[in-house]
């Protein structure tokens, strides 16, 4: 009874040494674990992944291989960067100068289409497949555009990956 004894006090001392790896290896997976879901909120200008940044208007454009038309006001120029990146850019401009832009800009793509909704007055969505130049970084550029008045259109321009 005696060596029963002297064994199970051997492993009541060994047991503490021996469950300290496994406890600093669990933590170690669970820290891991953690880090790894959290991921990195901060993108590398300073903002958070998926809120908005405000950037130059001549970028967001750029973005989709397009140009501000020299009688055209842009503003309200932001991007968005997450798992994918989405530029936007609001442009006011003659209303007659709409469609030679889009021309001029995406001589591939198709026409534009027409009928208000959702679409507005005029609606252009283009891909590398029906139209967007190779220059492009974007992988499609969508352009929504309002009649405000008899002279004035709102181009609602945006260029996103996928």
């Amino acid at each position: 009874m005696e060596a029963a004894d002297r064994g199970h006090t051997r492993w009541g001392i060994l047991l503490p040494f021996l469950a300290l790896p496994v406890v600093v290896l669990g933590v170690l997976i669970i820290g891991l674990f953690l880090w790894a879901w959290s991921g990195d909120d901060e993108a590398r200008d300073g903002t958070r992944k998926g809120a908005a940044a405000t950037v130059p208007c001549t970028e967001a454009l750029a973005f989709g291989a397009a140009e501000r038309p020299a009688n055209a006001r842009a503003h309200d120029c932001t991007v968005q960067r997450g798992i994918d990146t989405s530029y936007a850019a609001m442009l006011r401009m003659p209303r007659e100068d709409v469609r030679g832009w889009l021309r001029e800009t995406y001589p591939n793509a198709p026409e534009p289409r027409t009928g208000g909704g959702v679409c507005g007055a005029l609606c252009l969505d283009v891909t590398h497949e029906n139209g967007l130049p190779g220059a492009a970084e974007a992988h499609v550029v969508q352009v929504r555009v309002e009649y405000e008045n008899a002279e004035t259109a709102l181009v609602r321009f945006s260029a996103f990956t996928m």
